[in-house]
Protein backbone atom coordinates (compact mmCIF):
# COMPACT_ATOMS: atom_id res chain seq x y z
CA UNK A 1 0.00 0.00 0.00
CA UNK A 2 2.84 2.41 0.82
CA UNK A 3 4.40 1.69 -2.59
CA UNK A 4 1.06 2.34 -4.31
CA UNK A 5 0.70 5.64 -2.44
CA UNK A 6 4.18 6.77 -3.46
CA UNK A 7 3.36 6.00 -7.11
CA UNK A 8 0.08 7.90 -6.89
CA UNK A 9 1.78 10.89 -5.27
CA UNK A 10 4.16 11.06 -8.21
CA UNK A 11 1.35 10.56 -10.73
CA UNK A 12 -0.80 13.30 -9.17
CA UNK A 13 2.19 15.61 -8.68
CA UNK A 14 1.18 15.64 -5.03
CA UNK A 15 2.90 16.28 -1.71
CA UNK A 16 1.88 14.38 1.43
CA UNK A 17 1.86 16.33 4.71
CA UNK A 18 1.50 14.80 8.17
CA UNK A 19 0.97 16.67 11.42
CA UNK A 20 3.13 15.67 14.38
CA UNK A 21 0.12 14.02 16.07
CA UNK A 22 -0.66 11.66 13.21
CA UNK A 23 -0.20 7.87 13.61
CA UNK A 24 3.35 6.61 13.07
CA UNK A 25 2.52 4.81 9.81
CA UNK A 26 1.16 8.07 8.35
CA UNK A 27 4.22 10.06 9.43
CA UNK A 28 6.49 7.41 7.90
CA UNK A 29 5.08 7.86 4.37
CA UNK A 30 4.80 11.66 4.51
CA UNK A 31 7.00 13.99 2.49
CA UNK A 32 6.89 16.51 5.34
CA UNK A 33 5.99 16.28 9.04
CA UNK A 34 5.55 19.15 11.47
CA UNK A 35 3.21 21.80 12.89
CA UNK A 36 0.16 22.66 10.82
CA UNK A 37 1.14 26.16 9.71
CA UNK A 38 4.75 25.34 8.86
CA UNK A 39 3.51 22.44 6.73
CA UNK A 40 1.15 24.71 4.78
CA UNK A 41 3.89 27.30 4.26
CA UNK A 42 6.39 24.70 3.01
CA UNK A 43 3.81 23.05 0.75
CA UNK A 44 2.90 26.42 -0.79
CA UNK A 45 6.54 26.88 -1.79
CA UNK A 46 6.66 23.59 -3.73
CA UNK A 47 5.65 22.95 -7.34
CA UNK A 48 3.17 20.27 -6.24
CA UNK A 49 -0.27 20.70 -7.79
CA UNK A 50 -1.98 18.64 -5.06
CA UNK A 51 -1.59 18.76 -1.27
CA UNK A 52 -2.70 15.74 0.73
CA UNK A 53 -2.97 16.95 4.33
CA UNK A 54 -3.02 14.28 7.03
CA UNK A 55 -4.32 16.31 9.93
CA UNK A 56 -7.70 17.87 10.70
CA UNK A 57 -10.08 20.12 8.77
CA UNK A 58 -8.78 23.56 9.78
CA UNK A 59 -5.27 22.50 8.69
CA UNK A 60 -6.47 21.62 5.21
CA UNK A 61 -8.30 24.95 5.10
CA UNK A 62 -5.08 26.79 5.96
CA UNK A 63 -3.31 24.98 3.13
CA UNK A 64 -6.13 26.06 0.79
CA UNK A 65 -5.82 29.66 2.03
CA UNK A 66 -2.10 29.77 1.25
CA UNK A 67 -2.26 27.69 -1.94
CA UNK A 68 -5.51 28.57 -3.74
CA UNK A 69 -4.11 27.29 -7.03
CA UNK A 70 -3.48 23.81 -5.60
CA UNK A 71 -5.95 21.01 -4.92
CA UNK A 72 -6.05 20.27 -1.18
CA UNK A 73 -7.25 16.86 -0.02
CA UNK A 74 -8.10 15.80 3.53
CA UNK A 75 -8.15 11.97 3.38
CA UNK A 76 -10.92 11.73 5.98
CA UNK A 77 -13.34 14.66 6.00
CA UNK A 78 -14.62 13.64 9.44
CA UNK A 79 -11.30 14.63 11.02
CA UNK A 80 -12.22 17.82 12.84
CA UNK A 81 -11.07 19.82 15.86
CA UNK A 82 -13.24 20.37 18.96
CA UNK A 83 -11.50 23.66 19.76
CA UNK A 84 -11.95 25.01 16.22
CA UNK A 85 -15.64 24.13 16.53
CA UNK A 86 -15.93 26.38 19.61
CA UNK A 87 -15.91 29.56 17.50
CA UNK A 88 -17.89 30.51 14.39
CA UNK A 89 -18.06 33.63 12.26
CA UNK A 90 -21.49 34.40 13.73
CA UNK A 91 -20.42 34.13 17.36
CA UNK A 92 -17.21 36.06 16.73
CA UNK A 93 -19.09 38.89 14.98
CA UNK A 94 -21.37 39.14 18.01
CA UNK A 95 -18.40 39.30 20.38
CA UNK A 96 -16.64 41.94 18.29
CA UNK A 97 -19.79 44.08 18.31
CA UNK A 98 -20.01 43.83 22.11
CA UNK A 99 -16.49 45.21 22.65
CA UNK A 100 -14.78 48.52 21.88
CA UNK A 101 -12.71 48.50 18.66
CA UNK A 102 -9.59 46.37 19.09
CA UNK A 103 -7.44 43.91 17.11
CA UNK A 104 -8.60 40.30 16.90
CA UNK A 105 -5.80 37.74 17.18
CA UNK A 106 -6.93 34.27 16.14
CA UNK A 107 -5.11 31.03 16.80
CA UNK A 108 -4.51 29.09 13.57
CA UNK A 109 -6.54 26.24 15.13
CA UNK A 110 -9.75 27.86 13.90
CA UNK A 111 -12.10 27.83 10.90
CA UNK A 112 -11.26 29.84 7.78
CA UNK A 113 -14.37 31.99 8.23
CA UNK A 114 -13.08 33.05 11.65
CA UNK A 115 -9.61 33.83 10.30
CA UNK A 116 -11.34 36.03 7.72
CA UNK A 117 -12.74 38.24 10.51
CA UNK A 118 -9.37 38.52 12.26
CA UNK A 119 -6.70 41.19 12.31
CA UNK A 120 -3.90 38.62 12.56
CA UNK A 121 -3.46 34.93 13.20
CA UNK A 122 -0.95 33.35 15.57
CA UNK A 123 0.54 29.99 16.42
CA UNK A 124 1.44 28.60 19.83
CA UNK A 125 5.08 29.42 18.98
CA UNK A 126 4.64 33.06 17.94
CA UNK A 127 1.60 34.19 19.94
CA UNK A 128 3.65 36.45 22.23
CA UNK A 129 5.36 38.18 19.28
CA UNK A 130 2.06 38.72 17.53
CA UNK A 131 0.31 40.14 20.62
CA UNK A 132 3.20 42.47 21.44
CA UNK A 133 3.44 43.71 17.85
CA UNK A 134 0.25 45.73 18.26
CA UNK A 135 0.25 49.28 19.62
CA UNK A 136 -3.30 48.87 20.92
CA UNK A 137 -3.63 48.16 24.63
CA UNK A 138 -6.52 45.71 24.37
CA UNK A 139 -6.80 42.62 22.16
CA UNK A 140 -9.45 39.97 21.66
CA UNK A 141 -7.96 36.47 21.40
CA UNK A 142 -9.85 33.47 20.01
CA UNK A 143 -10.55 30.63 20.45
CA UNK A 144 -8.08 29.16 23.00
CA UNK A 145 -8.42 30.66 26.48
CA UNK A 146 -5.34 28.78 27.72
CA UNK A 147 -3.11 30.12 24.97
CA UNK A 148 -4.47 33.62 25.67
CA UNK A 149 -3.79 33.29 29.40
CA UNK A 150 -0.25 32.15 28.61
CA UNK A 151 0.25 35.18 26.33
CA UNK A 152 -1.16 37.44 29.05
CA UNK A 153 1.78 36.53 31.29
CA UNK A 154 4.17 37.83 28.59
CA UNK A 155 2.54 41.18 27.84
CA UNK A 156 1.23 44.33 29.53
CA UNK A 157 -1.79 44.38 27.22
CA UNK A 158 -5.30 43.47 28.31
CA UNK A 159 -6.37 40.29 26.55
CA UNK A 160 -10.05 39.49 26.21
CA UNK A 161 -10.48 35.71 26.32
CA UNK A 162 -12.73 33.40 24.36
CA UNK A 163 -14.06 30.40 26.27
CA UNK A 164 -12.54 27.82 23.93
CA UNK A 165 -9.93 25.17 24.62
CA UNK A 166 -8.40 21.93 23.39
CA UNK A 167 -10.03 19.15 25.46
CA UNK A 168 -6.89 17.00 25.25
CA UNK A 169 -4.59 19.66 26.70
CA UNK A 170 -7.16 21.26 28.99
CA UNK A 171 -7.91 17.95 30.71
CA UNK A 172 -4.30 17.34 31.74
CA UNK A 173 -4.33 17.61 35.54
CA UNK A 174 -1.87 18.46 38.29
CA UNK A 175 -2.37 14.91 39.58
CA UNK A 176 -1.27 13.56 36.19
CA UNK A 177 1.96 15.55 36.35
CA UNK A 178 2.65 14.68 39.98
CA UNK A 179 2.24 11.02 39.13
CA UNK A 180 4.52 11.28 36.07
CA UNK A 181 7.18 13.17 38.04
CA UNK A 182 7.06 10.61 40.83
CA UNK A 183 7.68 7.82 38.31
CA UNK A 184 10.32 9.79 36.41
CA UNK A 185 11.94 12.27 38.85
CA UNK A 186 14.86 13.13 36.55
CA UNK A 187 12.71 13.87 33.51
CA UNK A 188 12.23 17.42 32.20
CA UNK A 189 8.54 18.36 31.88
CA UNK A 190 7.70 20.06 28.55
CA UNK A 191 4.18 21.50 28.28
CA UNK A 192 2.25 22.85 25.31
CA UNK A 193 0.78 26.38 25.70
CA UNK A 194 -2.71 24.89 25.17
CA UNK A 195 -2.44 23.37 28.66
CA UNK A 196 -4.17 25.11 31.57
CA UNK A 197 -2.35 27.85 33.55
CA UNK A 198 -1.80 25.62 36.60
CA UNK A 199 -0.02 23.07 34.39
CA UNK A 200 2.13 25.72 32.73
CA UNK A 201 3.15 27.03 36.15
CA UNK A 202 4.89 23.76 36.99
CA UNK A 203 6.34 23.12 33.53
CA UNK A 204 10.10 23.22 33.03
CA UNK A 205 9.62 24.32 29.42
CA UNK A 206 6.60 25.74 27.55
CA UNK A 207 6.86 25.19 23.78
CA UNK A 208 4.95 24.18 20.65
CA UNK A 209 5.18 20.67 19.21
CA UNK A 210 8.04 21.53 16.86
CA UNK A 211 9.57 23.49 19.73
CA UNK A 212 9.54 20.34 21.84
CA UNK A 213 11.43 18.45 19.14
CA UNK A 214 14.02 21.21 18.89
CA UNK A 215 14.38 21.61 22.65
CA UNK A 216 14.79 17.89 23.25
CA UNK A 217 17.61 17.84 20.72
CA UNK A 218 19.38 20.81 22.29
CA UNK A 219 18.81 19.94 25.97
CA UNK A 220 21.37 18.16 28.13
CA UNK A 221 18.50 16.26 29.75
CA UNK A 222 18.22 12.60 28.76
CA UNK A 223 14.54 12.06 29.66
CA UNK A 224 11.37 14.11 29.19
CA UNK A 225 7.72 14.13 30.24
CA UNK A 226 5.67 15.26 27.26
CA UNK A 227 2.64 17.46 27.99
CA UNK A 228 0.92 17.28 24.63
CA UNK A 229 -0.89 14.77 22.39
CA UNK A 230 0.87 11.42 22.61
CA UNK A 231 1.44 11.20 18.86
CA UNK A 232 4.37 13.59 19.28
CA UNK A 233 6.39 10.98 21.12
CA UNK A 234 7.02 9.12 17.84
CA UNK A 235 8.81 12.01 16.04
CA UNK A 236 10.58 12.89 19.30
CA UNK A 237 12.05 9.39 19.47
CA UNK A 238 12.98 9.44 15.77
CA UNK A 239 14.79 12.76 16.17
CA UNK A 240 16.43 11.79 19.47
CA UNK A 241 17.00 8.00 19.59
CA UNK A 242 19.40 8.36 22.53
CA UNK A 243 16.77 10.00 24.77
CA UNK A 244 13.68 8.77 26.61
CA UNK A 245 10.20 10.28 26.36
CA UNK A 246 7.29 9.66 28.72
CA UNK A 247 3.65 10.60 28.22
CA UNK A 248 2.29 13.06 30.79
CA UNK A 249 -0.97 11.09 30.65
CA UNK A 250 -2.21 8.17 28.57
CA UNK A 251 -5.50 10.08 28.16
CA UNK A 252 -3.80 12.63 25.87
CA UNK A 253 -5.03 10.97 22.68
CA UNK A 254 -6.91 13.01 20.07
CA UNK A 255 -9.38 10.76 18.29
CA UNK A 256 -9.66 13.19 15.37
CA UNK A 257 -5.90 13.10 14.81
CA UNK A 258 -6.08 9.31 14.50
CA UNK A 259 -8.97 9.14 12.01
CA UNK A 260 -6.88 9.11 8.84
CA UNK A 261 -5.69 5.67 7.77
CA UNK A 262 -3.28 4.49 5.09
CA UNK A 263 -6.31 3.30 3.12
CA UNK A 264 -7.84 6.79 3.35
CA UNK A 265 -4.68 8.30 1.91
CA UNK A 266 -4.66 5.83 -0.97
CA UNK A 267 -8.37 6.24 -1.73
CA UNK A 268 -8.32 10.04 -1.79
CA UNK A 269 -5.34 10.01 -4.17
CA UNK A 270 -6.85 7.28 -6.35
CA UNK A 271 -10.20 9.06 -6.66
CA UNK A 272 -9.02 12.67 -6.12
CA UNK A 273 -11.84 13.26 -3.67
CA UNK A 274 -12.19 14.64 -0.10
CA UNK A 275 -11.23 18.11 -1.37
CA UNK A 276 -11.18 21.08 1.00
CA UNK A 277 -11.57 24.41 -0.79
CA UNK A 278 -11.97 27.74 1.00
CA UNK A 279 -14.34 30.06 -0.93
CA UNK A 280 -12.47 32.99 -2.46
CA UNK A 281 -14.47 35.68 -0.63
CA UNK A 282 -13.43 34.11 2.69
CA UNK A 283 -9.90 33.25 1.57
CA UNK A 284 -9.03 36.84 0.55
CA UNK A 285 -9.58 38.15 4.08
CA UNK A 286 -8.24 35.06 5.83
CA UNK A 287 -4.93 35.20 3.95
CA UNK A 288 -4.48 38.82 5.06
CA UNK A 289 -4.62 37.70 8.71
CA UNK A 290 -2.20 34.84 8.09
CA UNK A 291 0.26 37.02 6.16
CA UNK A 292 0.11 39.76 8.78
CA UNK A 293 1.18 37.18 11.36
CA UNK A 294 4.06 36.11 9.13
CA UNK A 295 5.16 39.75 8.68
CA UNK A 296 5.15 40.20 12.45
CA UNK A 297 7.30 37.16 13.09
CA UNK A 298 9.95 37.28 10.36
Amino acid sequence: MKTKIKKLLKKRKAILLAHNYQPAEIQDIADLCGDSLELSIKAAATDASTIVFCGVHFMAETASILSPEKTVLLPNLDAGCPMADMVTAKTLKSKIESLPPMPVVTYVNSPAEVKALSTACCTSANVVKVVNSFTEKEILMVPDKNLAQYAATKTDKKLHLWEGYCPIHNNLSIEDIKSAKKKHPDALFMAHPECSPEILEIADVIVSTSGMIRHAGQSKSKSFIIGTENGLIYPLKKANPDKIFYSASETMECADMKKISIDDVFNCLENMDCEVKVPEDIRINAVKAVKRMLDFTK
